[in-house]
């Protein structure tokens, strides 16, 4: 009887232990659905405000699913965040990625106002560059409902990022902004690294032309070259502020050892076309046949690609450290 009683009590005991590692597996499950639904909602972070390039707040009500973009640079972030199936209308001037080429086109300067309302966007990302000349019609956009967020104008790298995280958190993927965000920063952290093999005696003066003779403008400082150029442990030989207007004597005296151009997408033979000036064959530069074409968007369009354009212009102006 006894043996009986232990039986039962051993069975009922087995019995307890399931149903408790039921009741167990039940609270997981409960609590594995509730840390999903939270992951769920900390995804979805809509409706979301925030603080445009004009100082303005901007609320977006949800997701936007049809994206219309007024600028290269917000595309270029824009597929860099994987929206391009939300990209609905991109301007005349998107060239990047090739695919972008399929996308509707809306304009270039100006921008046609009913192309871009029929096509119902949730959100159309304009830009602070151009957003005084086009004020009154991303006002005609807003008055029909179409929610406009105008993005900064970015001068340096940092804004850049406040670029990125601004459109990443418009379309409700910041998490791929941070992402991007921190990949160009070890980028950029990694080309530092390895300009410190530069010594200070062996730091090269170098003159960036963006626009050829006869009106000859250059990178001055304050610009995204110039902070290129500081990355790269490169002196830029112009002084002035902003692009300037340079005279040939200037450029001349100034005497650079490397001289870099941004025109060649639209110059033939740019290389040439700086060679064969009157005068500059005095150029350091140009006597040791070191200048060189880069790709102008890489280094002026304010979007991911710009660490491309720094190793871009580390590999010509210190092709030996650079490899």
């Amino acid at each position: 009887m006894k043996k009986l009683n232990a039986l039962l009590f051993a069975l009922m005991l087995l019995i307890g232990a399931l149903a408790g590692c039921g009741s167990n597996a039940e609270q997981s499950n409960a609590k594995e659905t509730k840390n999903t639904e939270t992951v769920q909602q900390a995804e979805v972070k809509f409706p979301v405000t925030i603080t445009d390039g004009t100082g303005q707040e901007v609320t977006i009500e949800s997701k936007p699913e049809k994206i219309v973009s007024l600028i290269p640079s917000n595309t270029e972030i824009a597929y860099g965040l994987g929206l391009e199936e939300q990209i609905v209308g991109v301007s005349d001037f998107d060239n990047f990625p090739e695919e972008v080429g399929e996308k509707e086109k809306i304009g270039g300067m100006e921008f046609n106002l009913e192309k871009i309302i029929s096509m119902k966007p949730d959100l159309v990302l304009a830009h602070a560059s151009s957003a005084h000349s086009s004020e009154a019609g991303l006002q005609q956009l807003k008055d029909t409902g179409i929610t406009v967020l105008i993005v900064n104008d970015a001068k340096t790298f940092d804004e850049v990022y406040e670029s990125i995280s601004m459109i990443g958190t418009a379309s409700g993927e910041k998490e791929k902004a941070d992402a991007m965000i921190a990949d160009m920063k070890k980028k950029i952290e990694e080309i530092k690294t390895k300009a410190k093999e530069i010594k200070e005696e062996d730091r090269k003066s170098v003159f960036v032309e963006v626009s050829p003779a006869p009106e000859v403008y250059a990178a001055g400082k304050n610009t995204f070259i110039d902070e290129m150029l500081q990355i790269i442990h490169a002196e830029n030989t112009v002084t002035e502020e902003g692009w300037p207007k340079l005279d040939s004597e200037a450029i001349i005296k100034s005497n650079p050892e490397v001289i870099i151009t941004t025109h060649g997408y639209y110059t033939p033979e740019p290389v040439k076309n700086v060679t064969s000036r009157e005068g500059w064959d005095k150029i350091t530069a140009v006597k040791e046949n070191r200048v060189f074409d880069v790709h102008s968007d890489k280094v002026t369009r304010t979007g991911p690609r710009l660490t491309e354009g720094v190793e871009e212009l580390a590999k010509a102006v210190y092709p030996d450290v650079f490899k």
